[in-house]
């Protein structure tokens, strides 16, 4: 198991069995295969939300706001109309470069996403920040279970997550939440 999502289990107690899911389909639908440490973190948790702030995506959520597949073409489509009027990120300007969401922040419209660029492989994403109503795009260098995990202990290096670390870490399950 990915280190960061090892230490995740042991901070966030997961609810309920492994999930498994149909990753060659998923990665058939989006055209590209997806991180290690990700489909680890579906498979362990399922979709929901970490400490009432992060919305991990899942390919087999009913609802289109926290379903993979759903918030990839949403974003992809919103993005393309924004940067017909803004600049993209300085991390986006080499060609083929593109980002791929893989969390939604409660209440707040930005997205986590991880930035794909052209040759490499999907552990080797790194994780992309749009605080979502505005401008602002930070860079991490490092996986997204890696990035969660430095969140919820209150290392990562970003002023967006002002209510984490919480003293009492939950995680609470898509199935849970929706029904």
């Amino acid at each position: 198991m990915h280190p960061a999502v090892e230490r995740l289990t042991e901070l966030v107690a997961p609810s309920g069995p492994r999930r498994s899911r149909d990753w060659p389909a998923v990665e058939r639908a989006l055209g590209t295969a997806l991180p290690t440490d990700y489909r680890q973190l579906v498979e362990t948790y399922g979709g929901g939300v970490f400490d009432e702030t992060i919305w991990l995506l899942d390919p087999a959520c009913p609802d289109d706001d926290y379903e993979l597949l759903a918030q990839a073409t949403e974003r992809a489509e919103t993005l393309k109309k924004l940067w017909e009027v803004e600049p993209r990120p300085a991390q986006l300007q080499e060609s083929g470069t593109e980002v791929l969401p893989w969390a939604y922040i409660e209440g707040t419209g930005a997205m986590l996403y991880w930035l794909v660029k052209p040759g490499q492989e999907p552990d080797e994403w790194t994780v992309m920040f749009n605080e979502g109503r505005g401008p602002l795009w930070e860079h991490h260098n490092t996986q997204c279970a890696s990035f969660l995990l430095a969140v919820l202990t209150g290392r990562a290096e970003t002023n967006y997550f002002p209510a984490l670390p919480a003293d009492q870490h939950q995680f609470d399950s898509n199935d849970e939440i929706l029904g």
